[in-house]
C-alpha cells in the first residue's frame, strides 16, 4: 500500500510544480499588468484614435496569442483576460486581431467621446468618387508597411483604368510610404504619372520626426525593390533608402508642390498644384492626416525663426528654444534640443496634457528632464507674442518675457476633411465602432 502510494506520489509531485510554476508566472505577469492599466488610469491616459482593439472578454480565453503578436507591447492579461493596459503604445498594427483563436478582438477607430474622421474607401482604395482614391494615412492606417502595401494595390485598380487620350493615367499627392510605393508601382505598369509633395523632400510624416528617431516595426515589399527585410530603422536611414530608391528607379518627385485643388473634368480631373495644373483620368491622395500645420496666430508668427517641426536638433545647439505643444511631436523636440549642449529649453502648453498625452517612454524622459532642470515647462500657457530675441507667454494671468532665438510649434494640422468633402468624398466620422469592410 505505501509503496502504491510512493509511485502515485512521484507522478503527481512533477504536475503539482509545474502547476505550481505555472500559477507563479501567471500571477506575476498578471500583477505586472495590472500595474501597467493602474498607471495609465492615473495619468489620464485616452485611447487611441488610430485603430485599435476592443476585447469581447466573453470570448476570450486568455490564450495570449494577441499579447506574443503585438509588436509594441500594448496589451496583457489580467485576471485571464486581454486588456489594453498601455492605449498609448497602440498604433494600429491589428496583429492582435488576426493572432485570436476565438476572434474575441474587434478593431476599431475612436471613442466614445473622440470620434475620428475616415473617409470611405472600398476594397480597391477606390472613393464613393470614381476614380479618387485614397491610401495610407488619411485612410485611417498610419503604418508604414500599411502605406506601402495600400499604395500599390490602389495602382493595380488605377491601370485598368487608364486614360485613352493625352492626360496622365493618375497624379499621386504625397510622397510618403503610401505615394513612393505607388510611384514605384505606376513605373512598374508603365503609367503615365506625375507626383507631387508640398514638402521639400519625401518621407511624409518620418520627415517630420526628430533625428535618430526609430521607425518601422515590420519588413515591407516594395514594387520593382522587392522586400525589405528591416524591423527597426532610424529615420535618416529610412529617408536615405526612400531616395536612393526613387533615384535609381527614375521616380521624379515634384517638391515644394502643394495640391490646391481636384476638379471634375468629364470623365477625369484637374489637379491644381501651387505651380502647374494637370489633366488625368485617376487621382491617388496619400497624403497624411496632419494636413497644413495649425499656426498659432500671433505677432511675429511670421519670422523666420518659427518653424513647424523639428528635423534636426543640433542646429539649435547653445541657443534659448521655445517648444509649444502638448502631445508626443512636442516632447520629442523638446528632449532632442535639451541633449545638445548649452541650449536652453522651455516648453509651452495650453493645458497639462503634455504629461499625459504622450507615449509612456517620451512622458518618463520629460519628467526626469524638467526634475534635472534641463526643460523648462509651462503648463495652461499660451504663447502672447514671438519678438526677434524674445517671446511673451501668458502664464497664470500675467505676461511672462523669456529669452528666445528660436521656436517650434508642434501643434498639429488641420485635417483635409473639407478638401475631401468639397471634392464630394463621403466621410464618416466613427466613435469607437469596428471600420466597415
Amino acid at each position: 500500500m505505501s509503496q502504491s502510494y510512493l509511485i502515485t506520489l512521484l507522478y503527481i509531485l512533477p504536475v503539482i510544480m509545474v502547476l505550481a510554476l505555472y500559477y507563479r508566472r501567471h500571477r506575476k505577469k498578471d500583477t505586472h499588468h495590472r500595474a501597467r492599466l493602474v498607471e495609465t488610469v492615473k495619468s489620464g491616459i485616452p485611447e487611441p484614435l488610430s485603430l485599435h482593439p476592443i476585447i469581447d472578454t466573453n470570448k476570450c480565453i486568455g490564450s495570449s496569442a494577441c499579447i506574443n503578436a503585438c509588436p509594441e507591447q500594448a496589451l496583457g492579461i489580467i485576471r485571464g483576460k486581454a486588456t489594453l493596459v498601455q492605449p498609448d503604445h497602440c498604433i494600429g498594427h491589428g496583429a492582435c486581431a488576426a493572432a485570436c483563436p476565438v476572434e474575441a478582438i474587434t478593431l476599431v477607430f475612436g471613442t466614445e467621446k473622440r470620434g475620428i474622421d475616415i473617409p470611405q474607401v472600398k476594397p480597391t482604395f477606390e472613393t464613393n468618387v470614381s476614380g479618387v482614391f485614397i491610401a495610407g494615412e488619411l485612410g485611417g492606417m498610419g503604418l508604414i508597411r500599411k502605406g506601402v502595401d495600400q499604395g500599390q494595390r490602389a495602382i493595380e485598380t488605377i491601370r485598368k483604368n487608364k486614360s485613352k487620350g493625352g492626360e496622365l493615367d493618375v497624379v499621386i499627392v504625397g510622397a510618403g510610404p503610401a505615394g513612393i510605393s505607388a510611384s514605384l508601382a505606376a513605373k512598374e505598369a508603365g503609367l503615365r504619372f506625375v507626383t507631387v509633395e508640398q514638402e521639400d523632400s519625401l518621407g511624409g510624416a518620418i520627415y517630420h520626426y526628430p533625428r535618430r528617431k526609430l521607425a518601422m516595426t515590420a519588413p515591407m515589399t516594395l514594387p520593382i525593390v522587392g522586400k525589405f527585410n528591416k524591423f527597426e530603422i532610424s529615420k535618416e536611414e529610412l529617408l536615405a533608402f526612400w531616395t536612393s530608391i526613387t533615384r535609381n528607379n527614375g521616380i521624379k518627385i515634384n517638391f515644394s508642390e502643394r495640391m490646391e485643388a481636384v476638379t471634375k473634368t468629364g470623365s477625369g480631373f484637374l489637379v491644381k498644384t501651387a505651380k502647374d495644373s494637370y489633366k488625368t483620368k485617376n487621382v491617388l491622395l496619400a497624403i497624411g492626416r496632419r494636413g497644413t500645420p495649425r499656426k498659432l496666430g500671433v505677432p511675429g508668427e511670421e519670422q523666420e525663426k518659427v518653424v513647424y517641426r523639428l528635423i534636426d536638433a543640433e542646429q539649435y545647439r547653445g541657443l534659448h528654444v521655445l517648444v509649444v505643444g502638448g502631445g508626443d511631436a512636442a516632447a520629442e523636440a523638446a528632449l532632442s534640443i535639451a541633449a545638445e549642449r548649452g541650449t536652453t529649453v522651455v516648453l509651452s502648453c495650453r493645458g497639462d496634457e503634455i504629461f499625459t498625452r504622450p507615449k509612456d517612454k517620451n512622458r518618463q524622459q520629460l519628467k526626469q528632464s524638467v526634475e534635472r532642470k534641463k526643460i523648462a515647462v509651462y503648463l495652461d500657457a499660451n504663447v502672447k507674442e514671438i519678438g526677434r530675441e524674445t517671446v511673451t507667454l501668458i502664464y497664470q494671468g500675467k505676461d511672462i518675457e523669456l529669452k528666445n532665438d528660436a521656436v517650434i510649434v508642434c501643434a498639429g494640422g488641420t485635417l483635409p476633411t473639407p478638401m475631401l468633402k468639397e471634392m464630394g468624398v463621403m466621410v464618416d466620422t466613427y466613435y469607437g465602432t469596428a471600420m466597415a469592410k
